[in-house]
């Protein structure tokens, strides 16, 4: 039987065959940097294809409807202008990484895997 696309996208993280995508907070978000996601997972050939698609919006439906909800980062701003323009430009490259999370997608409890069901 084919994987569902919580299955596939636990052992894309598991595996280190992916840099684009990796366990965050301490395995309780998926992070995704969006841009080498697109070159290394959807930018691949059909027969090395994870997905059965090519859109990165794609992928973010597929976690919307599997209960995945987007976490966003609160940066500290700094009063200073040097210091504020540095974080700046940190944050325009962290802009590119997507962090999602599902109470029954945690690598500490696998078993929760199968709780994962398509809304």
């Amino acid at each position: 039987l084919p994987l569902c696309f919580p299955q596939k996208l636990w052992r894309m993280l598991e595996s280190d065959q992916f840099r684009s995508i990796w366990w965050s907070e301490g395995g309780k978000c998926v992070a995704i940097n969006k841009d080498l996601f697109k070159v290394e997972v959807l930018g691949r050939g059909v027969r090395q294809r994870v997905f059965n698609t090519r859109h990165i919006k794609s992928v973010i439906r597929q976690l919307n409807l599997y209960g995945f909800t987007k976490v966003q980062r609160d940066i500290q701003r700094s009063a200073s202008l040097p210091e504020f323009l540095a974080e700046e430009a940190a944050a325009s490259a962290h802009s590119q990484i997507l962090y999602y999370y599902n109470p029954s997608f945690n690598r500490a409890h696998p078993w929760l895997l199968g709780m994962c069901k398509r809304r």
